[in-house]
């Protein structure tokens, strides 16, 4: 259990000076999809609301991708429930609708995928707020 929290605890440090030195030299992963096909993908955003949610812009994180912001708290509670019920020797709360849970989720971000390159959903597209000026 140690080895896990302690892994776990390695990828977060990781995850958040990829985010801050990235952010520093203006240097990130391309998303692969939008590249070649021009096309927004489900996950397209999330290292940019990853990166507004540390530096407490939540608005912006939400507009970047409102979909995983909204799904967030649910993936930090499935893991953080894994763990603790890992280290009881017990199953997880969720075990039994897992499945389902999962097969849910993964049509709702295929949905998602295909609604947001669609010109009447450009809302969903990641967007960046522009600060209002004082004229």
């Amino acid at each position: 259990m140690k080895k896990k929290i302690i892994f776990l605890i390695f990828l977060i440090v990781l995850l958040i000076g990829y985010l801050l030195i990235g952010d520093y030299y203006h240097v990130f992963l391309f998303c692969p999809i939008k590249k070649f096909l021009g096309l927004y993908c489900p996950g397209c955003g999330v290292t940019r609301m990853l990166l507004s949610i540390l530096k407490g812009e939540f608005y912006q994180a939400f507009r970047y991708n409102p979909l995983l912001f909204v799904c967030l708290p649910f993936f930090i509670f499935y893991y953080i429930d894994y763990l603790y019920c890992f280290s009881k020797r017990k199953r997880p709360s969720l075990h039994k609708a897992e499945p389902g849970i999962w097969y849910f989720l993964i049509a709702i971000f295929l949905i998602y995928g295909v609604l947001r390159n669609i010109s009447g959903f450009d809302f969903l597209k990641p967007t960046v707020l522009v600060a209002m000026l004082d004229l």
